[in-house]
């Protein structure tokens, strides 16, 4: 049996949970008295289920709204003296945040079941989605076997200072990987300046790039410390290389060579220190033979290829990537909203993703502000209009699929109610559970 864990917030410590709670039986307790200390908690250790006690002014309802927000992963109950549900922060707070709540005197036996309930349902969308675990201290996402490659290939080239070449998709995380290496690099704690050369006018890059002195032109009041220059000591990132204009190629390639720089109107070479990391979306060698990209450039930017994978390519990574992104923009978020049904995560894993990952962070964005419910929906995203497929996999497949069927369609006409549903089905509520982990069927229930 897995240890259930639960954090409590208590300001007024430990007597406190034990006055207002008794005995928690079953349960490996973690009591904190702050915001703070319970945030460190988390970062230390998963726990799927949270207790927050009160028992009159002990807490900061905006501060504590925004913990809640931030950690809706874990599901939380709910302990106050019995007048703190007259006032309307906390009534908001129980209704935005809470999977329920109980006033003072507390039945011991009644808070045990709610918490026993509350981890159950929590250990139910854990098994449902168990790729949905993220490791916040990696930029690079994914445990996909190209996305694994890429960060091997990473490790391997970052400790030297030869420029870097990446090609990839538009959208597929070529800044990402570019500052991936910056960040495994003897260069780390320096700068790391990215530039899109598609993005500047043609008659302002080349001072953007490098600088100008004053007076070099009309309205030149002061010198100007150009891009390349402010990355002095750690990597310049040049994306969609291949839209500079052939004039400037020349005055980055003599950069590359000599590792100095002229400010516009400049007499004196300025030296620079940066590692040279370029990426573009199409490929530079067909640039090349159009005449459209010097050659010679070409080959001092590509002494290092490398090619980030597009999202089509990383099936393994699209729930870890969508949650990531879910919890990265939680602040534009409505408080009800808890994450992804089933039916979303289908239609995310069916699509073909011809915008990478820029367009998963636009839809998971747009869902997130569109959603109504507590879960987003395919319709939310934009996805409704992908199918499931034909049903494979001879009788057993097509039987268990009508079995899960007819459970989220009873679902849905109870309103999600646990209770109803295991009625209305005529099976008890554990087995109700256990037909719920079966189909991975993710609920937040009602009762």
């Amino acid at each position: 049996m897995s240890i259930k864990r639960l954090l409590c917030i208590s300001p007024a410590g430990a007597g406190a949970v034990q006055s207002a709670c008794g005995k928690l039986r079953g349960w490996d307790l973690c009591i904190v008295s702050s915001i703070a200390d319970a945030s460190r908690a988390l970062l230390q250790q998963r726990y799927l289920v949270g207790m927050v006690l009160d028992r009159g002014g002990g807490h900061d309802t905006e501060a504590l709204c925004a913990f809640l927000r931030i950690h809706w992963h874990t599901r939380w109950v709910g302990v106050f003296e019995s007048g703190t549900m007259q006032q309307p922060a906390w009534r908001d707070l129980a209704s935005d945040h809470l999977h329920d709540f109980h006033t003072l005197p507390v039945s011991h036996l009644l808070l045990n079941h709610t918490l026993g309930h509350a981890h159950g349902l929590a250990d139910l969308r854990e098994r449902a989605a168990p790729a949905l675990r993220f490791d916040s201290s990696r930029a690079l996402t994914g445990e996909s076997p190209s996305v694994v490659r890429l960060r091997a290939q990473i490790r391997r080239i970052a400790s030297v200072s030869a420029p870097v070449l990446i090609w990839g998709e538009s959208g597929s995380g070529k800044e990402v990987t570019a500052h991936e290496i910056h960040s495994h690099s003897p260069m780390s704690d320096g700068p790391f300046v990215a530039i899109n050369c598609g993005a500047m006018p043609a008659s302002l890059i080349q001072t953007e790039l490098f600088g100008h002195e004053r007076g070099a032109f009309t309205g030149a009041a002061k010198e100007k410390v150009g891009l390349i220059e402010s990355a002095n000591g750690g990597t310049i990132f040049l994306d969609e290389i291949a839209d500079l204009p052939k004039d400037l190629q020349v005055n980055l390639l003599r950069f590359l060579q000599e590792k100095t720089i002229y400010r516009v109107g400049g007499t004196r070479s300025i030296p620079v220190d940066a590692r040279v990391i370029a990426a573009s979306h199409i490929d530079l060698q067909d640039a090349v033979e159009r005449g459209s990209f010097r050659e010679d450039l070409y080959y001092r930017l590509s002494v290092i290829p490398v090619s980030v994978p597009p999202l089509r390519e990383r099936a393994d990574d699209l729930m870890q990537l969508a949650e990531h992104f879910f919890s990265q923009y939680c602040d534009e978020k409505s408080p009800q909203l808890k994450g992804f049904s089933n039916r979303a995560l289908q239609a995310i894993r069916s699509h073909d993703w011809p915008g990478n990952v820029r367009e998963l962070i636009n839809r998971v964005r747009r869902a997130m502000v569109l959603a109504e419910g507590e879960l987003i929906t395919p319709e939310d995203l934009g996805l409704n209009h992908i199918g499931l497929g034909p049903v494979s996999g001879g009788l057993d497949t097509s039987r268990a699929s009508a079995e899960r069927n007819i459970i989220c369609a009873c679902l849905e006409r109870t309103g999600r109610n646990i209770s109803k549903t295991a009625r209305e089905l005529g099976v008890s509520r554990a087995t109700l559970y256990r037909l719920l982990s079966k189909h991975s069927i993710g609920v937040r229930a009602a009762g």
